[in-house]
């Protein structure tokens, strides 16, 4: 009999998955991110949609809209 101790893993299974850093899994997640969000603001833009509507708003008339956004902010503050 000999001392040595049969290997623990057979050699021709697959290797376990390296783990990635989490650098690269944060990294890999806000490109995502962005990516999403960019896409849902290309489709908010589109005419007849929010974004195009209040864009269209404010190029006609920033000063009310101005004070319609800090209306909106003093209003959503002070639920807070």
């Amino acid at each position: 009999m000999s001392d040595e101790a049969p290997p623990l893993v057979y050699e021709g299974l697959d290797p376990a998955p390296q783990a990635k850093p989490t650098i690269e899994k944060v990294s890999e997640a806000v490109k995502d991110t962005a990516q999403r969000v960019s896409h849902a603001i290309e489709a908010a833009r589109k005419p007849g949609m929010p974004l195009s509507i209040l864009s269209n708003i404010a190029r006609e008339a920033p000063l009310g809209s101005l004070l319609v956004a800090f209306l909106l902010g003093v209003a959503v503050g002070r639920r807070r």
